[in-house]
């Protein structure tokens, strides 16, 4: 018998469920009531299986430019502090990332994540260059940690209306957390951003149902009990790998 390797666990004959803005939260109470799962821990686990999704989409190897730098945008709740999480990991990993941070939350946990850049010496952007092709020349990709499913900020809300309109014309490839930055959670939107590569988190969101990227899940973290409760139909998972392909 082989050691050395797992069986991937059995897929699914259902269809892949994908969740409402309601169903989502619901699950993410269950997570930190029922299951004593910590804010922190969630934080951290999706923001590491991001850091690889990217790895995955755009290897050290495939990047053209002489520096692997890439520039992660955050937002002011929940997306923004995996953004935080995302940085340091691909840090750890090789990439240079700068983080542009426009709204600190004052939340203590998304301090932690800020202070644990900082001493990683990641910098900080002071502001978001309006001329795109600074962008294009200084970066070879964009992580859009900016609008999650639990962010009630209307996109045109300043500073991120101006924000998702320089990002909507940048060149180079984009990956999105858990739901493009400007989409609803129930539909996507033409005015959204169009990443080339989505890394949906616990389940994919009724918006991305249609979604033609590469798109990522990182949900094997999840009990059994809450998956089959809400019908969840998760895809298998191989060897220790904490994110699939969908």
């Amino acid at each position: 018998m082989n050691q050395g390797s797992a069986d991937p666990e059995p897929e699914s004959k259902e269809p892949l469920r994908y969740l409402s803005k309601l169903e989502a939260a619901a699950i993410e109470t269950e997570l930190l009531t029922d299951y004593r799962f910590g804010r922190q821990q969630l934080v951290e686990t999706w923001g590491h299986a991001c850091a690889v999704a990217v790895a995955k989409a755009f290897p050290l190897s495939s990047l053209s430019k002489k520096q692997p730098t890439v520039l992660v945008v955050c937002g002011p709740e929940q997306n923004g502090a995996i953004g935080l999480v995302c940085a340091r990991h691909l840090h750890i990993f090789g990439y240079e990332p700068t983080i542009f941070y426009p709204k600190r939350s004052s939340h203590p946990l998304h301090q932690d994540f800020t202070v644990q850049c900082e001493k990683m010496d990641i910098p900080f952007l002071s502001y978001l260059p309006t001329e795109v092709q600074l962008i294009n020349d200084a970066y070879n990709l964009v992580i859009d940690a900016i609008l999650g499913p639990e962010t009630d900020l209307s996109p045109e809300k300043e500073p991120y209306g101006s924000i998702l309109l320089t990002l909507k014309q940048v060149k180079i490839p984009m990956a999105s957390v858990d739901i493009p930055s400007g989409w609803d959670v129930e539909e996507a939107s033409a005015d959204g951003i169009r990443p080339e590569v989505l890394i949906s988190l616990t389940a994919p969101k009724k918006c991305t149902v249609a979604f033609t990227g590469r798109h990522f899940l990182a949900g094997r973290f999840l009990p059994y009990d809450i998956q089959k409760k809400y019908e969840l139909n998760l895809p298998q998972y191989f060897g220790t790998d904490c994110l699939t392909q969908l």
